[in-house]
């Protein structure tokens, strides 16, 4: 006859096998998940390269050249001027860049203007609301304050000898 230590220590061998069992089932299906990531990444890379080999077939010079005799009636290409081109250092700053104007100074301005300035704040409002609704910014006080506020960026001189020989290129690999 079994014993109760006997029949609690099947209890517990059963348990046991059947933890094992899922835990061996999970990881089957976990390394069956990583076989199909890999094989999708792989698949992208395969993609990646043939898309990076049709760019460079795509991009010769002779087929470019061939195209543009082509069709040259239809789009009227004419070659680049070179003072056409700018650099990146030329280019004005951008909205994250321009500095925030300090709101007391605008606010101790504002207290202390007579007539006449405000009578030359309302042209620059005028001004400013004109400069922002052509960019498209809503007309409204705290744009116009704001447009106001903030300098205009000026692209920066272009110089002869340092642009010479600091062309920056960009390429399709990195």
């Amino acid at each position: 006859m079994l014993k109760t230590f006997d029949l609690v220590l099947i209890g517990v061998m059963t348990a046991t096998a059947a933890v094992t069992y899922t835990i061996k089932h999970r990881a089957e299906l976990k390394v069956e998940e990583v076989h199909r990531l890999e094989a999708e990444i792989k698949l992208e890379k395969d993609t990646i390269d043939l898309l990076k080999a049709d760019w460079a077939l795509q991009s010769q010079p002779n087929r470019l050249e061939r195209l543009v005799k082509a069709y040259n009636e239809e789009l009227k290409l004419q070659p680049t001027e070179s003072t056409a081109l700018v650099h990146a250092k030329e280019l004005p700053m951008l909205k994250s860049e321009v500095p925030v104007p300090d709101v007391t100074e605008a606010k101790a301005s504002a207290k202390g203007a007579t007539e006449a300035s405000a009578k030359s704040a309302t042209v620059a409002s005028a001004k400013s609301a004109t400069v922002a609704s052509a960019k498209g910014a809503p007309d409204t006080k705290g744009a116009q304050a704001t447009a106001k506020a903030q300098p205009i960026p000026v692209p920066a001189p272009r110089g002869e000898a340092e642009d010479a020989d600091q062309i920056e290129t960009g390429s399709v690999e990195e």
